[in-house]
């Protein structure tokens, strides 16, 4: 079966590269690395580098100070704190 791979300019440089020392073709070693894959075991996916969102512009009136940026862990480190704030809060 025919199918189209996309990959990393260096990774195809490699591969090609061991197919020559191998003396086989690039369509062989990548069969031969495949199957090996599929016979393993274990199979290890990295996961992909978490991206962190661009911080969030606040609008403010002319005159007052401007507020100081503050991360996601910060502004959840504040929320916590409200909401043992209010759960901790003593009854009537």
């Amino acid at each position: 079966m025919r199918t189209t791979l996309d990959l990393p300019d260096e990774l195809f440089l490699e591969a090609k590269t061991r197919a020559v020392q191998q003396r086989t073709t690039l369509k062989n070693l990548i069969t031969q690395f495949i199957h090996a894959g599929l016979r393993s075991q274990t199979i290890t996916i990295s996961q992909p580098e978490r991206r962190t969102p661009p911080p969030v512009a606040i609008r403010r009136a002319s005159g007052q100070p401007q507020t100081p940026a503050l991360t996601n862990r910060e502004l959840q480190a504040i929320l916590e704190k409200e909401d043992l704030r209010a759960f901790c809060k003593p009854g009537p």
